[in-house]
């Protein structure tokens, strides 16, 4: 893929996901697809198949109130993708978690996604103060 694919490759699956079409999402991946959370993380493990996105993102989206997902910018090189991004939580008063999103392809399809958050802090924050809610 060249890097100008990548970039929309990925563009169309931060659109998919954001509208919660994992159908869409999970033709995108290639069957041993796996995410990879950090130890350390409340969403901490491995996420593999097709929909792991899906299971991901549901149990994400049941620990942190996310508001808004912000992009800065991706980019590619090789079989890899980066994308800049943050999680703005619904709570105005927390930080928004920073990090990166490492895309590896193959065969014109994501295999691979690793999270690279630059400070865990701010996403366990979220997390208590969704646990204080309930």
């Amino acid at each position: 893929m060249t890097p100008e694919a990548m970039i929309q490759f990925v563009d169309d699956l931060y659109a998919a996901t954001g509208v919660g079409d994992f159908d869409k999402a999970a033709e995108m991946l290639t069957d041993d697809f796996i995410v990879t959370e950090a130890e350390g993380l409340p969403m901490a493990g491995i996420y593999r198949g097709k929909h792991a996105l899906r299971d991901l993102y549901v149990k994400v989206m049941a620990m942190v109130d996310v508001a808004a997902l912000d992009r800065v910018q991706t980019t590619a090189g090789g079989d890899y993708a980066v994308t800049i991004l943050s999680f703005r939580f619904a709570d105005p008063g927390l930080a928004p978690a920073e990090l990166c999103e490492v895309f590896r392809f193959r065969d014109g399809k994501c295999c691979e996604i690793k999270p690279y958050y630059f400070d865990p802090a701010p996403f366990h924050a979220a997390h208590a103060a969704k646990l204080a809610q309930a």
